[in-house]
């Protein structure tokens, strides 16, 4: 079994389905069981009644009949399980089987005890039986049965197979209306985004799927309401802190130059600098509540790299396949301005590809810096995770950079991954569409 067989085979869909057909297939067999029991036991039941009342008929007409003319009946007598034998037929044993007894009792019947039966099981077929009995002048006779039951019709097994295509029909059709609202819940809980305004779930269905239904909308209004207060109070520490931060500057400025001063200057600088980042990477989350437009990318990521080379850096495009997007165009410079940055940083250069895939927009950078583990591609997406673990802002930064690209590629319908670089550095790459 395959991984995507093997995937479906678990799932609560896949199990209903099996239960339910499973146990439709064997109720229905056990009905045809049933029914064919009985049909072959009046099949059985008529066979032997006919059999009874056309041998005595039969009988009477061959003893009645001269000797001479009897072999021109038989093909009128004869039926299709059995047959006249003028003679005393082929040695058999009397062992015979229920259906074998139960013929040889009708068979006397017939006679009406004026010719005695002997009735006789063919060694090698014991679907074969043979009657012997001795006319009134003396000849032998041997009736040479075959018994079989009526064929089935040519018609039966295709509305057997009608019948089991229904079933799996019906089946299919039951279990995929019952799980679709549970599927819709899991397609929603996948794509929980508490920062975009997605439409909530339909509360109708049963019972306990409305009820579902309805606590996951409130779950998913709470978490956007909870996400909404942290900017907020992330916002009012920024602002709040300003004050103070400005005012120890000013004071640091007007005390005497020494190497004191110098570094409390410098902490300074690096608390507003971390309170930036802090209130810039919760705002991320947001996108920076930008409006959509539509851009020109080639000409929007030219535009970027020259900024970079006008100021001295070494940024530079390999492959341009631009054209037409929607997307939010501020955000998206944070994004790239994030990951050049870091490229400059750790590789001294970068390197920009914009191409499409499966209607996908990918725009990668690169460098040549010291690549990160395979361990941490993911690990540095997450905030304040950085692989210098020394105390230097210069050396380490503050954790956050890949952090808000990584919110923000997610906040305009996109996404962020890392990989390492064939011959050293790293690759970032921005899917969008």
């Amino acid at each position: 079994m395959n991984k995507h067989g093997w995937r479906w085979s678990r799932t609560m869909g896949a199990r209903l389905f099996l239960i339910l057909l499973a146990g439709l297939t064997i109720a229905h067999g056990l009905s045809f069981g049933v029914l064919f029991s009985e049909r072959y036991e009046s099949a059985n039941r008529v066979m032997l009644g006919t059999l009874e009342t056309d041998v005595a008929t039969s009988i009477a007409i061959l003893d009645r009949l001269p000797a001479a003319e009897r072999p021109q009946w038989l093909s009128r007598l004869n039926r299709s399980n059995y047959q006249y034998l003028l003679g005393s037929g082929a040695p058999g044993v009397p062992e015979m089987a229920q259906q074998g007894q139960d013929i040889a009792a009708r068979i006397a019947e017939a006679s009406g005890g004026r010719f005695p039966v002997r009735v006789e099981s063919i060694p090698g077929d014991s679907k074969r039986l043979q009657a012997h009995l001795t006319l009134t002048d003396g000849s032998p006779l041997t009736i040479d049965v075959h018994p079989r039951m009526t064929p089935i019709a040519q018609w039966l097994p295709y509305v057997l197979g009608i019948q089991l295509l229904l079933l799996i029909l019906c089946c299919w059709f039951a279990v995929r209306l019952s799980i679709r609202p549970l599927v819709a819940l899991a397609d929603a809980a996948d794509a929980l985004d508490p920062n975009a305004k997605t439409p909530p779930l339909d509360e109708k269905g049963p019972t306990e799927l409305a009820r579902a239904a309805r606590a996951f909308n409130a779950m998913q209004q709470r978490i956007a309401r909870f996400v909404e207060e942290r900017v907020q109070i992330l916002a009012a520490i920024s602002h709040d802190l300003q004050t103070p931060i400005t005012r120890m500057k000013l004071r640091a400025e007007m005390a005497e130059d020494s190497e004191e001063k110098r570094k409390l200057a410098h902490d300074l600088g690096e608390i507003e600098r971390l309170v930036h980042e802090g209130l810039a990477y919760a705002r991320s989350a947001h996108g920076g509540g930008e409006k959509a437009s539509r851009i020109d990318l080639g000409s929007f990521v030219e535009s970027l790299v020259y900024d970079y080379q006008d100021t001295g850096r070494t940024v530079s495009i390999l492959e341009n396949a631009g054209g037409a997007i929607e997307t939010r165009p501020h955000a998206l410079r944070r994004i790239l301005t994030n990951l050049i940055d870091n490229a400059i940083k750790f590789g001294g250069a970068a390197e920009l590809k914009l191409r499409r895939e499966r209607g996908a927009v990918l725009i990668e950078v690169l460098d040549r810096g010291s690549g990160i583990p395979d361990a941490m591609l993911d690990a540095v997406l997450e905030p304040f995770v950085r692989l210098e673990h020394s105390r230097s802002r210069e050396t380490g930064g503050t954790g956050l950079g890949l952090a808000i690209a990584n919110q923000l590629a997610m906040a305009i319908g996109g996404s962020l991954k890392l990989r390492n670089r064939h011959g050293g550095g790293l690759v970032a790459c921005v899917t969008l569409g």
